[in-house]
C-alpha cells in the first residue's frame, strides 16, 4: 500500500458522491448476484441512475466494484467460518465450514464466481483467497488427524467440490434451490475415513489448481 492510499481512504466523500457510490454498490450487489462477476457494468450504472463515467470514478476496475458489492457476503462467510473453525469436534467443524461456504455460495452467483476463480495481480482478492485456502487446509487437516476424514483428500478436492456445486446451483436455483445440499452431504459421506478406497487419479498440485482458477477468470 502506498503512502497516499490511506489519505484517499480517509477523505470523506461529498454527500452527492456518497449517495452515488451507495446506489452503485446496491445495483452491483443485485446484478452480480443474478448474473455473476461478468455482469454488465453499463446496466449497473443505469440501474443506479448514474453515467458509466461516474461508476469508473468511484470504481476504476470491475474488481473494485465487485469487492465493494461482495463485502456483506464475505462478512457473512467469515462469521460462519470462524464459528466452524472453532468447533471442538474436528469432523463437525469440517462439515460446518463447507455447509456455511455453500450456503453463501448458493445465495449469490457473484460470490459463487469469486470462489471459483483467481484474479492474479489484485492483492485484495489474492489475500482473501489465500485466507480461505488456509482455512480449508486447517479444517481438513484437523478432521484427518482425528481419523474422521480420509487421508488422501486435499485442498484441490474441496475446490473441485466448489466448482461442481456451482454448476448444480446454476442448474437448480429456480426449481430446487436447496438441491445442492444433498450433493454436498453425499460427498461428505464419501470423504469419511471409513469410506476410503484407492483413487486411480492423483489430486491436482497447488500450481495446477491455481492455474485452473486463473483460467476460469479469463473464460468468457
Amino acid at each position: 500500500m502506498s503512502q497516499s492510499e490511506p489519505q484517499q481512504v480517509q477523505r470523506p466523500l461529498r454527500r452527492d458522491a456518497r449517495e452515488s457510490r451507495d446506489k452503485l454498490v446496491a445495483a452491483a450487489q443485485a446484478e452480480f448476484a443474478a448474473h455473476g462477476v461478468d455482469a454488465s457494468l453499463e446496466k449497473i450504472a443505469r440501474d443506479a441512475g448514474v453515467a458509466i463515467g461516474t461508476l469508473y470514478r468511484h470504481f476504476p476496475t470491475r474488481l473494485d466494484l465487485l469487492m465493494a458489492a461482495l463485502r456483506p457476503r464475505l462478512q457473512e462467510f467469515v462469521a460462519g467460518a470462524d464459528k466452524a473453525v472453532g468447533m471442538d469436534d474436528p469432523w463437525d467443524g469440517f462439515v460446518a465450514y463447507l455447509d456455511n461456504l455453500f450456503v453463501v455460495q448458493a445465495g449469490d452467483r457473484g460470490f459463487n464466481d469469486f470462489l471459483s476463480r483467481r484474479f492474479p495481480g489484485n492483492s485484495e482478492t489474492e489475500h482473501i483467497h489465500d485466507v480461505m485456502c488456509q482455512q480449508i487446509d486447517d479444517v481438513l487437516a484437523r478432521a484427518q488427524e482425528a481419523g474422521k476424514a480420509r487421508a488422501d483428500i486435499t485442498r484441490a478436492d474441496i475446490i473441485n467440490l466448489i466448482w461442481s456445486n456451482g454448476r448444480i446451483i446454476d442448474a437448480t436455483s429456480a426449481k430446487a434451490p436447496t438441491a445442492w445440499r444433498r450433493q454436498l452431504y453425499l460427498m461428505l459421506d464419501a470423504y469419511r475415513a471409513e469410506r476410503a478406497h484407492t483413487i486411480p487419479e492423483p489430486p491436482m498440485t497447488d500450481e495446477q489448481l491455481y492455474d485452473a482458477m486463473v483460467h476460469l477468470s479469463k473464460v468468457r
